[in-house]
């Protein structure tokens, strides 16, 4: 009886290699068909792995009459292809003409490089710009680790975007409400960092952060009493120092006594 087994690896050869290794069985017992060949991605951004089906000879199991039971997979496996193959998102285009549509392009083209299929919101900035908001399934490689991945997509959008163009546009680049849920994150960890500066009476550091995170940690602590803040170091590592303040004296308003002679 013939069956099959499916196994991904960074490369072909690791993932027929961990497809033996459960089997117990060399090389020459199976034929190997390779689903999809290992994608480095673009700029290492939606890389995905290799993956490979195994099949083998197995011992014949017992015959089961259950037409339902037989059914079953086959209905599971049809309704799972279903869903994959159904569009998730909206992807025609909105904007025809404009900055809009430069920066809807250009993303489009991006998101289709790294294997994301995602919806594409754009607005007008209050104060200048334009804000763009991306949904859809996927947005975590889209924002990729506290953000970096977001950040470097805004840095591409913008240059191709103003690039040759007399007028610069700034344009944020967000996915999923991400930006506002960081900088409430780092507001609640600026204070808690404050209040360990106080309260010990010492300097400390926060991790790294880019301009725009230091300067949320700035704004929030700038009326903060008893400490102060400073950047140190240099990119990529810069960061914020939370140093003590000690209080000013209080002068002394007590009425002086007077010697009479």
């Amino acid at each position: 009886m013939k069956k099959y087994l499916e196994k991904s690896g960074k490369t072909e050869e690791e993932a027929l290699a961990a497809a033996l290794a459960e089997l117990g069985l060399e090389r020459d017992d199976v034929s190997v068909e390779i689903v999809e060949r290992a994608k480095s991605g673009f700029l290492g951004i939606g890389a995905s792995p290799a993956v490979v089906r195994v099949e083998y000879e197995a011992p014949d199991e017992p015959e089961i009459n259950s037409e339902p039971a037989r059914e079953a997979p086959r209905a599971a496996e049809r309704a799972e292809e279903a869903e994959k193959a159904a569009p998730s998102v909206d992807t025609a285009p909105k904007y025809a003409e404009g900055v809009k549509a430069e920066a809807e392009s250009f993303l489009r083209g991006l998101l289709d490089r790294m294997g994301v299929k995602a919806e594409i919101n754009i607005s007008d900035r209050e104060g200048g710009g334009l804000l763009v908001e991306l949904s859809g399934p996927g947005m975590g490689a889209v924002i990729g680790r506290r953000g970096e991945t977001l950040d470097a997509i805004q840095h591409l959008t913008n240059y191709a975007v103003n690039r040759g163009s007399e007028k610069r546009c700034h344009i944020s680049v967000d996915a999923e409400s991400y930006r506002a849920k960081r900088e409430e994150s780092l507001v609640r960890l600026a204070e808690k960092m404050a209040a360990k500066v106080v309260k010990y009476k010492r300097s400390m550091a926060l991790e790294p952060m880019n301009s725009y995170e230091r300067h949320v940690i700035h704004t929030a602590l700038q009326n903060y009493e008893g400490v102060s803040t400073s950047s140190t170091g240099t990119e990529p590592n810069r960061r914020v120092v939370v140093s003590y303040e000690r209080p000013a004296r209080q002068p002394d308003n007590r009425p002086q006594s007077r010697e009479w002679s």
